[in-house]
């Protein structure tokens, strides 16, 4: 068993406790904490609770590691492995009672994500890789799908909670839309890259993402066989292009600088450093 192996199944697990208290939490009634960027994006009791299970499974199994969450403070460690947590992505389907979020758990050795676990409670639907050895549902193997055509591209996607810029957000996707077959906006980043991942979605944009929404969903994406990268093959974050297979890859990024993408640059950015 590989160390990649190790750290996944300390994912998991992890994970679907979390998921167990969400589910739970999401059955009582649900109240908002405080808020983020904006008064629609917030965080509740649950976030913080959640992150703090999932702190505390993780420095219990080990203790040096690091470990940047959403919700509280980052922690260097001394191992060179470090966890990225989201502990609920998809929080404003959670508060609305919508079954589409799901806890984000990434392993990384000194910089580079080696295991991920996407796990959404709801559906009992857990995603997982770990780096060179594929990506999963459930166990099974999954690929990304099969389409090379823009025009016949089903597109995930999301928007800031910050008025402004999704006004902004708004126009570039105008300039997308005639060109796809259709959108689907979830409202969970991680879970958008997972239905990539198994080929539900064709493909994916979003703009502003932060380490937490992207570190698992990312590497199940490229296990499975997917592309995820920046505009102009800049590192992803700021600009997110995820596409399901290098045919469809380069035709995509095509419509999207057609579409206007890249044109204005995104307030508040970069996004927080990972320690270390």
């Amino acid at each position: 068993m590989s160390a990649a192996t190790d750290l996944l199944l300390l994912a998991e697990a992890t994970a679907r406790e979390a998921g167990v208290l969400l589910a739970e939490g999401q059955r009582g009634n649900v109240e908002v904490a405080q808020t983020k960027s904006s008064p629609t994006d917030v965080v509740t009791a649950v976030d913080l609770a959640s992150e703090k299970l999932i702190r505390d499974r993780i420095f219990a199994a080990r203790p040096d590691d690091g470990f940047v969450g959403e919700e509280d403070d980052d922690v260097e460690g001394s191992t060179g492995v470090t966890w990225i947590a989201d502990p609920i992505d998809g929080t404003v389907n959670y508060l609305y009672g919508i079954e589409e979020f799901a806890v984000s758990l990434a392993a990384t050795f000194e910089g580079t994500v080696v295991a991920g676990v996407v796990h959404n409670p709801m559906t009992d639907e857990t995603f997982t890789a770990a780096l060179g050895e594929g990506a999963r549902l459930n166990g099974r193997v999954i690929s990304v799908g099969s389409t090379t055509e823009v025009s016949q591209a089903l597109v995930g996607t999301g928007f800031s909670y910050v008025s402004d810029v999704r006004a902004a957000q708004s126009v570039e996707f105008s300039g997308l839309l005639p060109q796809i077959r259709d959108i689907r906006r979830a409202g969970s980043a991680a879970l958008d890259l997972c239905s990539v991942a198994c080929g539900r979605f064709d493909a994916y944009v979003e703009r502003g993402l932060q380490p937490w929404d992207l570190a698992a969903g990312r590497l199940i994406v490229t296990e499975a066989g997917g592309r995820v990268e920046g505009l102009h093959g800049e590192e992803a974050g700021e600009l997110i292009v995820t596409a399901a297979s290098a045919a469809l890859y380069d035709s995509f990024h095509e419509a999207l600088i057609r579409a206007g993408y890249g044109d204005w640059p995104l307030p508040n950015w970069p996004p927080r450093r990972l320690p270390g």
